[in-house]
């Protein structure tokens, strides 16, 4: 699914933005160097990525420049005007805009689905999911791919969050990533750039059923319902609100289109919130006694893996607009589950060669000990290395408990380590590191 091609595109594609705002200097790549007295004040660079790539972590600090010149990679679409205008009037308090589109895509995408098979049996329509992204004819809405199925022919939808293309996992084939930097108000800035990873050629060949002959034009059956497990509470409920926009969003969208089936979707909604808790499993219990067809979510990887094993075992679709942990390619889901998120192979690849594109030659990493954590933190580690740097310019990541009462002891191997940039994956415990990072001189304040 990747190709070292498309990783070194990514850096080329960024390097202009990050030339703007680089923080080190010199032919070590590691800052500035104090002008009197021969020490060295070295400026480290920290990267993050989707868990802590939005303004909600700048709400964490209240002295100007404590992120300034952070940088990261999201999963990120650039969103039409009229769509963000939308997205404001389902919620006005919106912050920031992560994966609604992946959200609204996968709500739309378990639609079609559905009303091409004609039921809303998840066990029978999951063979019309990957088809519905990848070829037949275009649409880039619910009423126009609507039409399309109901003349008979197969839907090629391209949504909010790009071409989708899905692989036979039922992920995307290309993933569009946003490169993020906060700013001296510690708000991530406006200038936002965009690159694209992986090859649309990489999507999956066979359509399935999806040949206009499966399901008569405007078939009709049971009302699909479709839940959402997003969050509400916890580590990642920063990103609820967009998701859950998204969510809304999609159902109106279709139901305003004739809904699916002869009958408007019927939504449910449910919080998720993380895996210190058993909030996801009682979320889950009730959706299911609701009669849901398909569950959206959830945003946490490791959430969801405490829950797909329950989901699709009860013959339910879930479709995760955010799960970006690679151990969902081969899980083994019974064909039922599916996301619009790309996985980490893809953004790995991507913030390493932003890592690589800015001349750091010794790196640091902190990632939270959990599906997504870890397996973020591999990909870049592996990529780093392959990019040039050796073991000893990047030693294996450090891995820590997102529910500890402090860091010290991680941040303690950073200051020893001295590095030119340190690479911090995780949610909102995040902020309490960098907090120590930047008390210790090595972080991003300024």
């Amino acid at each position: 699914m990747r190709t070292r091609t498309t990783a070194r595109g990514i850096a080329a594609a960024g390097a202009a933005l990050l030339a703007l705002t680089a923080c080190g200097g010199g032919d070590d790549g590691g800052g500035d160097t104090a002008a009197e007295g021969g020490s060295e004040e070295k400026q480290v660079n920290v990267y993050g990525s989707d868990g802590n790539m939005g303004n909600a972590l700048g709400e964490d600090f209240t002295e100007d420049g404590a992120l300034d010149g952070m940088k990261g990679t999201t999963p990120l679409t650039e969103l039409s005007g009229d769509f963000r205008d939308r997205l404001l009037e389902a919620d006005p308090d919106l912050q920031d805009f992560n994966y609604a589109g992946e959200t609204y895509d996968a709500v739309v995408i378990s639609a079609l689905a559905a009303q091409m098979a004609g039921t809303n049996d998840a066990n029978v329509f999951k063979a019309y999911v990957n088809g519905v992204t990848f070829g037949g004819d275009k649409c880039e809405d619910f009423a126009a791919c609507l039409e399309i199925v109901n003349s008979g022919g197969n839907p090629d939808y391209d949504g909010f969050s790009g071409p989708l293309a899905f692989t036979d996992p039922g992920e995307p084939a290309v993933g569009s990533y946003g490169l993020l930097e906060f700013g001296p108000d510690n708000a991530l800035e406006d200038d936002t750039e965009f690159v694209i990873a992986g090859e649309e050629e990489n999507a999956a060949t066979d359509e399935g059923p999806n040949d206009g002959t499966a399901a008569a034009p405007n078939a009709t059956g049971e009302p699909l319902v479709i839940g959402y497990l997003l969050p509400l509470t916890g580590n990642l409920a920063f990103l609820g609100p967009p998701e859950i926009a998204g969510f809304d969003l999609a159902i109106a969208d279709i139901n305003a289109a004739g809904g699916v089936l002869g009958a408007p979707v019927r939504p449910e909604g449910s919080d998720s919130g993380d895996t210190s808790t058993d909030t996801a499993t009682q979320s889950v219990d009730r959706l299911l006694q609701a009669g849901v067809n398909v569950i959206v979510g959830a945003a946490s990887s490791g959430v969801s893996q405490t829950v797909i094993d329950t989901i699709t075992g009860a013959g339910v679709m879930q479709i995760s607009p955010a799960n970006t942990s690679d151990i969902f390619t081969t899980y083994n889901d019974n064909g039922l589950y599916f996301r619009t998120a790309p996985p980490d192979v893809l953004q790995g690849q991507a913030l390493a060669d932003v890592i690589l594109a800015d001349g750091n030659n010794t790196v640091g990493i902190l990632a939270l000990n959990d599906p997504y954590g870890t397996g973020l933190a591999d990909v870049i580690y592996e990529n780093l290395l392959a990019g040039g740097l050796s073991e000893e310019d990047v030693p294996e990541p450090i891995i820590y408990d997102p529910q500890a009462a402090n860091f010290d002891a991680e941040v303690q191997q950073m200051v020893d380590l001295n590095p030119d940039a340190i690479v911090v994956i995780g949610f909102e415990e995040s902020s309490k590191i960098i907090q120590s990072l930047n008390a210790e001189g090595i972080g991003p304040q300024r």
